[in-house]
């Protein structure tokens, strides 16, 4: 039995109760979906439930009351073996052996679907992130993103949503000029300006403009900036699309600022906000009202001068998603964003729209490297950060993924060199794919000792401790998933790949599934192997949710 099945028998049993007169409740205040989690101590069953409590005031009855009525309707449902009242009105379900264990057979005939949802299903959600500005190589913070925005449209197309990919191509403003008289310097072996990027990738980025454009030192001055600007872009972007690529993100979007303001579409945001009295004038400027709407000001959003402030663009462009059909913008920023949050929940509410529904917004922190105990601060090529080729370089695309992934994007992390190159359990992502290639390996085993899964399935016979432990994991991952996609937190499947691996290794320690020379093949040792298969098939969904890959062998 499945939590989602025992979640429908409480349901089923709300319902019975209702009809039969034994608890007076409104069909409407019945939930479709009744929460069931794991609980903490083992002795309390394997199923816990508080809809009891939840629903006592709307019964009218105490929650003991309530819960009663429901137990003794559990307490018929095939494969329950009982039912417990705790505390004030807590539901303790206990399944049978053979219920339990049944959940194998539904996890291995499932395959890939197992896990994945429809909680969200239909939602349109637009995801942005990375977005790094095209004037160098991608920085750890950008790599972080890339690593979490990528698991985490993974994790929600899983809970039935659809996702768009979205990179926002910064190619409009200072930071571009900037980038380009870099290059115009390096080109004539000039000192980059004050403001300008350093590193050995702006003279690759100078040296391959030179070679596109033969005879643009001849050109005049101007023609030179432009030029590098123009093409300079063009290869550093470039480049950052094939780092993703080799990172494993694919972005559907990749979304050019330029645009915004070539096409119209900040005058069409500013139309549609004084359509809706959200702009005003003063001072020769326009303004968006956006102190209406929790922000602790307003806002400039053309300058006196008749220039567009930067809030232009966030107009025009959330306003563009909206248009596109999307339910839910998320975008996620980088620390030093924390600043724009109220602003641009203002902006969302000045359109009319529902600030933490149509629009969100994700902060990240930092990422520091260590190797040999001591921070990594500088890069070979970049000069003055480390980015997404420095870490990969040193330990590889799963490892980095799975590094920047596991911990919640709002606390910094310090990621450890030496660590993710170590084949011990002290490193994460080995631990959890060396388990992966081990379910592996007791498959290609017990196919040679003659233990086939189509023999025999008698979940009966799952009476182990460690058994029982790890079918509850297995059961678990669907309400993970369903859970990281509702916090918009991936790194939640990783920690419960952790404790998977870890439920796994204990139950190959203490269950064989292939017998000893002198012992027959049984239908416990087949029964172990659905057991055995259902865990690999998790494994491997999960590490797939996180774009990690599931290795046969280690």
């Amino acid at each position: 039995m499945t939590p989602a099945e025992l979640s429908r028998a409480l349901t089923d049993a709300l319902t019975a109760a209702a009809a039969a007169g034994e608890l007076t409740v409104d069909p409407a205040d019945v939930p479709a979906e009744v929460r069931v989690e794991r609980p903490r101590n083992r002795d309390h069953g394997d199923w816990a439930t508080s809809v009891a409590l939840q629903l006592a005031k709307k019964v009218g009855r105490p929650p003991r009351e309530v819960a009663t009525v429901l137990a003794g309707r559990l307490a018929q449902v095939p494969g329950i073996a009982s039912v417990d009242i705790a505390g004030p009105g807590f539901l303790n379900v206990t399944l049978d052996a053979a219920a339990a264990g049944g959940l194998a057979r539904d996890v291995v005939e499932a395959g890939e679907a197992y896990g994945r949802g429809t909680g969200i299903a239909g939602e349109r959600i637009d995801l942005e992130f990375v977005s790094a500005n095209p004037t160098g190589p991608i920085h750890l913070g950008g790599t972080r993103w890339a690593a979490v925005g990528d698991s985490l449209a993974r994790v929600l197309e899983a809970a039935g949503a659809q996702v768009t990919r979205e990179y926002y191509f910064n190619d409009h403003g200072a930071q571009i000029d900037r980038f380009a008289r870099s290059l115009l310097a390096r080109a004539h072996d000039e000192p980059a300006p004050d403001d300008g990027y350093g590193g050995d990738y702006i003279s690759e980025i100078a040296g391959q403009v030179l070679a596109k454009v033969p005879g643009l030192l001849e050109e005049p001055r101007e023609v030179q900036q432009e030029t590098f600007r123009r093409e300079g872009v063009e290869l550093m972007f470039a480049e950052i699309r094939q780092s993703l690529g080799e990172f494993g993100v694919h972005f559907d979007v990749y979304f050019h600022e330029d645009s915004l303001h070539a096409s119209g579409a900040v005058d069409r945001a500013l139309a549609r906000l004084r359509e809706l009295g959200n702009v005003y004038e003063a001072d020769g400027a326009t303004w968006l009202r956006t102190s209406a709407f929790g922000d602790d000001k307003d806002r400039v959003v053309v300058k006196s001068d008749g220039n567009a402030a930067y809030i232009s663009g966030d107009l025009a462009y959330y306003l563009d998603k909206r248009e596109r059909g999307f339910d839910r913008a998320v975008i996620m920023l980088g620390a030093d964003h924390h600043g724009y949050v109220a602003r641009m929940m203002a902006m969302c509410a000045a359109f009319g729209d529902v600030p933490g529904k149509n629009l969100e917004i994700l902060i990240g922190q930092m990422v520091n490297l260590v190797k040999d105990g001591v921070p990594v601060r500088m890069s070979k090529r970049a000069g003055t950060v480390v980015t997404m080729e420095d870490l990969v370089e040193q330990v590889g695309v799963d490892a980095a993924r799975y590094s920047l992934v596991r911990s919640s994007v709002d606390t910094s992390i310090d990621i450890d060199l030496d660590l993710l190159v170590r084949r011990s359990n002290d490193n994460p992502v080995f631990y959890v794919q060396y388990a992966h290639a081990r379910t592996v390996n007791v498959g290609v085993n017990a196919a040679g000792a003659g233990v086939r899964r189509e023999d025999a399935f008698d979940p009966s016979l799952l009476v182990e401790e460690t058994e029982s432990v790890l079918l509850a994991a297995l059961a678990e991952f669907p309400a993970v998933v369903a859970r990281a996609a509702e916090l918009r937190e991936p790194h939640r499947v990783a920690r419960y790949l952790e404790e998977l691996a870890g439920r796994y290794h204990k139950f190959y320690d203490a269950c064989r599934i292939t017998p000893r020379s002198d012992e027959e093949v049984t239908d416990v040792h087949r029964t172990r192997l659905w057991v055995n298969d259902a865990t690999r098939q998790v494994l491997a969904n999960g590490l797939r949710l996180l774009g990690v890959s599931a290795p046969e062998r280690m």
